[in-house]
């Protein structure tokens, strides 16, 4: 039901997803959908526990085997790929907290952070700068994608040729530190 959900939310929006409609399309009557969530924010936090694990899965395939610059850039491209094929469930992880450790939120957000720290691996950063370093990455690689989404970008220029230039920018920038 959950993956049902995060679907429904990729084609319509989160804000658009409500449990009539996820009812609606899975054939059953809505209060059918209470046997598995407790209503509309349970969905949602499943939903985003889903999308970080997918997210986490997705950049720690896409880095495997690579260092420096073309792991950062293969982590880049599999997030941005993410949330452009699945702007509605990334949409369900942005502003949700972990209720704790255990929680499928917080397993998933530090899986997502590890493939990320996998990436930035093979540059020379001090410990203390890592979570600064990491903030930065998620920072660019969230804020084009959610604005391509978004339809953001109207002008002429390339969007595959800037978001290479954003990789250019943050590998050189990762390397003067």
């Amino acid at each position: 039901m959950v993956a049902a959900g995060a679907a429904l939310a990729d084609e319509v929006g989160l804000a658009n997803l409500t449990m009539g409609l996820l009812a609606e399309r899975l054939g059953v009557r809505t209060p059918s959908l209470y046997k598995h969530v407790s209503g509309q924010e349970d969905l949602n936090r499943r939903i985003a526990a889903l999308a970080l694990s997918e997210v986490a899965d997705a950049v720690g395939g896409a880095v495997q085997g690579y260092a420096g610059r073309d792991a950062l850039a293969a982590a880049a491209r599999a997030f941005r790929a993410f949330v452009l094929e699945h702007p509605g469930r990334y949409a369900a992880t942005i502003g949700v907290e972990p209720s704790g450790p255990d929680d499928p939120l917080a397993v998933a957000g530090v899986r997502g952070i590890g493939a990320f720290r996998a990436a930035l691996r093979g540059y020379e950063i001090a410990d203390t700068d890592v979570d600064h370093a990491l903030r930065m990455l998620r920072s660019l690689c969230h804020g084009f994608a959610t604005l391509q989404v978004a339809n953001g970008f109207q002008w002429s220029a390339d969007i595959d040729e800037s978001f290479e230039w954003l990789i250019t920018f943050a590998d050189r920038g990762l390397r003067s530190l």
